[in-house]
């Protein structure tokens, strides 16, 4: 007798391996759609189960879904700008916006959805979670300058940057990524330093932080 060719051992995952495979299954159909646009269907089509499978895990439909993908995402862009307190600042500063662009380029179209807004999703809690990222970038950038206690004029000079690399972000993908991503991270690293220049004119704390800066050119 011929002996009948092996068949793969099915695995059952556990609660929270099944979990994560949604959850990567959506934010693959959100990287490149708008939440709008994206079913339960579409999710479970992608992960390979049940559409009643994906209920069970997230009994709050569509909304309790997007929003669990969308804090999985916050939580991958915070990371970007975890960079470890060694070498140069603006060296370390690069090397985020590395990781972030990144992101931004993995995730084109979910990327705009989530900073645009305008979602059928788009709740006080999903504003929220877009929110405590710009906030964790601030704190990030904060430690890496090494200041006890930033002033007013300080930290708002870092929250305009972190909004103004977002919106670059966004032209960029309207911009078919143009320019290059290189010359795009290079170009956010010395806007950074131009704005606390220009802030250092009107505040102390700044300006000593510039002139340590000029150092790692």
């Amino acid at each position: 007798m011929t002996p009948q060719a092996s068949t793969p051992a099915y695995r059952r995952l556990s609660v929270e391996e099944r979990r994560v495979q949604l959850l990567d299954a959506a934010l693959s159909l959100f990287a490149h759609r708008q939440p709008e646009e994206v079913s339960l269907d579409d999710v479970a089509e992608r992960a390979g189960v049940s559409r009643p499978l994906v209920y069970r895990y997230f009994p709050g439909g569509k909304q309790q879904l997007y929003e669990a993908a969308l804090r999985s995402a916050a939580d991958e862009l915070r990371l970007c700008f975890d960079e470890p307190r060694e070498g140069p600042l603006l060296a370390r500063l690069a090397r985020a916006l590395d990781r972030y662009l990144a992101f931004v380029d993995q995730h084109d179209t979910g990327f705009s959805a989530l900073l645009r807004g305008g979602s059928v999703v788009e709740t006080s809690q999903t504003t929220g979670i877009v929110d405590g990222v710009r906030r964790a970038a601030a704190d990030h950038i904060m430690r890496h300058l090494d200041v006890a206690e930033a002033g007013p004029r300080l930290r708002m000079t870092v929250r305009m940057w972190i909004t103004a690399v977002e919106a670059s972000s966004l032209i960029w993908l309207d911009e078919a990524k143009q320019p290059p991503v290189d010359e795009l991270r290079d170009w956010l690293v010395e806007q950074f330093l131009a704005v606390l220049t220009v802030t250092a004119r009107r505040d102390p704390q700044t300006a000593a932080l510039v002139e340590e800066l000029a150092a790692d050119l």
